[in-house]
Formats: structure tokens, sequence, C-alpha cells
């Protein structure tokens, strides 16, 4: 099940897994026997870049998606995303694309990013704890949480009322924001399935690769949506979906 409050509307709202689950399996298999997520593009050969293997080495695994949704003429469709980015790529054919335009983020991104590498380089060749080592610790913490929110300012959640927030008026989390809010499964399939007059009714997720780090994540398992990240924006993202079940019940 996954979900949250939202603070517009001021109510809980959640999604199972409906049909989800099968195709999940399905999906499980195919990644097992073909080794790649690169399972609709028309090229001659797998890109190299979105083998499996990735998953099972120092990067580790990866949570996988589907979204079962009901199309405006009432066919079926499967949604299939992936979190994060997969070995550096946003974009992979068959798979639905982030909360933002992927070349904004790079154009923004890539300076940032190459400036707080520099500062880190700086680091390491002054003596630790010396007067210039602090000032060029806190300037980079600045530009790293600077960075941070402009690359939030970037991502676009919609809803099923068909309203449309930043990820800091939809967030009902207490604290900073944090990284990767947004860029989880749940969040990418419910933003496209909003965005493309899609009606979801059903999702799951599980894991695949090697195990994270803390050993909450494991090979081949399903899981929910995480509390931390997901949680305080599903809310937002899942408003109005409920109107639509009540109207059909009618």
């Amino acid at each position: 099940m996954s979900g949250g409050y939202c603070r517009r509307c001021g109510k809980e709202h959640r999604l199972g897994p409906g049909n989800t689950l099968g195709p999940c399996r399905e999906l499980m298999r195919l990644l097992a026997r073909r080794g790649t997520i690169d399972l609709f593009s028309s090229g001659p050969s797998p890109d190299p870049a979105l083998a499996t293997a990735w998953l099972f080495g120092p990067a580790r695994g990866k949570m996988f998606g589907i979204l079962e949704c009901l199309r405006p003429d009432g066919n079926t469709i499967f949604l299939l995303a992936f979190s994060g980015q997969y070995n550096g790529l946003w974009l992979v054919e068959g798979w639905v694309p982030p909360l933002f335009d992927a070349r904004e983020f790079t154009a923004l991104t890539a300076p940032g990013e190459k400036r707080i590498k520099e500062l880190g380089r700086q680091i390491e060749l002054c003596p630790a704890h010396s007067e210039l080592w602090l000032a060029l610790r806190k300037e980079r913490r600045r530009l790293s949480r600077q960075l941070m929110r402009e690359i939030h300012d970037l991502y676009r959640v919609t809803n099923f009322r068909g309203d449309t927030a930043s990820l800091a008026e939809a967030f009902t989390g207490t604290g900073n924001i944090p990284t990767g809010t947004g860029d989880c499964c749940g969040p990418k399939l419910l933003n496209y399935a909003a965005g493309n007059g899609l009606r979801p009714v059903g999702l799951a997720e599980f894991y695949w690769g090697r195990e994270n780090r803390s050993g909450s994540r494991r090979h081949d398992t399903f899981n929910g949506s995480c509390a931390e990240k997901c949680g305080p924006i599903l809310g937002f993202m899942l408003c109005g979906l409920d109107d639509g079940r009540e109207e059909r019940a009618r």
C-alpha cells in the first residue's frame, strides 16, 4: 500500500497493488533472463550501459515499479519505472521519465557539481582544520545546499485533480526535503499517469540487485514506497483519485 497525507484537502490517500504483482513477477523473470533493462528499444542489440550486472556490483540494487492504469477508453495499461538514474541515465526507452526536464537538470547540475568537486580537491590539499580548510568546507557546504534547492525547484508533481505543485508545496514532512525525493518509482509513475490522462488502479514495487547497505532492501523482494521520501508527497499526488472511484461506484 502506497500513500500519504495531502495538506491541500486534509485527507489521507492510498493505493494498493491491484493486479500489479503478476506483471512485477513477469518483469523479474524478464530481467533475470535478458540481463538488461533495455527491453523496448528498436536497436540491434542491448545498450551495455543498461545491463543488470551493474546492479549486483558496487552500485548495488535498485527499486523497480509497475503502475496499473485505465485509459480513457477503459482499457488497461501497465507503466514501468526504475528509481533515480540508471547508470547515469534518466531517460530509457519504455520506462517513465523523471519529474523534470532531463536537459534542464543537466544544464543546472553540471557547472555546480564541477565547482563542488574542485572545492573538494582543494580541501584535500589543505592542512586539516586550518583556516583555509574550514573556509573551503563552509563554501562547499553552502554551494551543495544551494544546488539542492535549485534541483528541487525543477521538480513538478501533478495530481488527479489536475493541480501541479513544486516539491516544497507538496511535501508534508518536517525539516529539509531529503535528497532523492521524487526520484522513486511511485512518484515517477503517478506523475506520468496524472499528466497523460491515465487513472491508476494498482501499484507495486520490488528491489532487484545487491542488497542496500542498511540491509533493508533485498534482491527479488517486494517493498512499499519509502516513508521518508515518498510518503510526504504521495498524498498530494494521489489527491483526486478517490473522486474518480466514487463516481464509478455510483
